[in-house]
């Protein structure tokens, strides 16, 4: 069910409020271009900075216009274990069809108080539950041993692993079991993590690009690792480009070329160099991305 090019998608903005409308035109392009799932509110989608009452909206416009045709798995994590299960209960209620759940950041819990945070949700609310471990971002790193743990727990169905480190969906395929959902949270290295047993990508750059994605995605899964990296070649100067500066500044100023959103992020962000909107052209011109037929 979760597999394939799942993007991670941006929060669009028009003057400092959300775009509900580029919104509701992004999930459904995405579906339309190939995309197998979507992820609203996660890191690209602004989680640290939308409002609590947001949040909630934009998983729920995201459920209405995918209208059942690819899964959603909501963004619901929190650093307060409490704010996450409420995250994950009205994520349920509005029919998500899992959640994601970022290591608690901040607060550097040990891998006892990693796994009781991951338990808490689990018990709390009946919906499958995908981890999300980003140490760059978090601090707080779930080891594989933690996570075989968790794969253990009867809602938790897999992890969006962003460590780029290959050798880890290997050892959390054999530690979680084969049937442990492995979806890879780094573009650029999407395509090596297929290899060692993923299933697909949480991208970021499928927000841009979704139609290559999909297709890179298509091809890896069907085992075709050549025609994959035909389509990994046009993306990589694209991969690059987006991550210059801290995501999603980058994404949001490629959609916004696009027509989604006037490309801004909230603060603490600040507005991207014009040396990364330079290298963000060129990525595109690269890879042939053309404004999309929203008709």
């Amino acid at each position: 069910m979760f597999k394939g090019s799942i993007p991670a998608l941006i929060t669009p903005f028009l003057n400092g409020r959300i775009d509900e409308d580029a919104f509701e035109r992004l999930v459904d392009w995405q579906i339309r271009e190939g995309s197998t799932g979507a992820v609203p509110v996660g890191t690209t989608g602004e989680s640290p900075t939308v409002m609590h009452e947001e949040h909630k909206r934009i998983i729920e416009i995201c459920v209405e216009i995918a209208k059942r045709r690819v899964p959603v798995i909501a963004g619901a994590g929190s650093n307060s274990t409490l704010e996450a299960i409420s995250y994950a209960q009205h994520a349920k209620h509005v029919g998500a069809d899992a959640v994601l759940v970022v290591m608690p950041y901040y607060n550097k819990p040990t891998q006892e108080g990693l796994f009781r945070h991951i338990n808490a949700i689990n018990e709390s609310v009946d919906i499958p539950i995908v981890l999300y471990n980003v140490p760059s971002r978090t601090v707080s790193d779930m080891q594989v041993e933690t996570m075989a743990r968790c794969a253990k727990l009867k809602n938790v169905i897999g992890v969006k692993d962003a460590t780029a480190d290959m050798a880890r969906a290997s050892q959390q395929r054999q530690e979680c079991g084969k049937d442990f959902l492995l979806l890879s949270g780094e573009d650029a290295t999407a395509l090596g993590f297929n290899a060692h047993g993923g299933s697909g990508c949480i991208s970021v750059t499928a927000n841009v690009a979704p139609r290559l994605c999909a297709l890179l995605q298509n091809a890896s899964l069907a085992g075709d690792f050549k025609t994959a990296l035909s389509y990994q070649d046009y993306l990589m100067p694209l991969h690059k480009a987006l991550f210059l500066e801290t995501n999603p500044g980058p994404v949001k100023y490629a959609c916004a070329k696009l027509g989604f959103g006037d490309g801004s992020a909230r603060l603490p962000l600040a507005p991207i160099s014009n040396a990364t909107r330079l290298a963000i052209d060129a990525a595109m011109e690269f890879a042939e991305l053309l404004p999309p037929n929203l008709s």
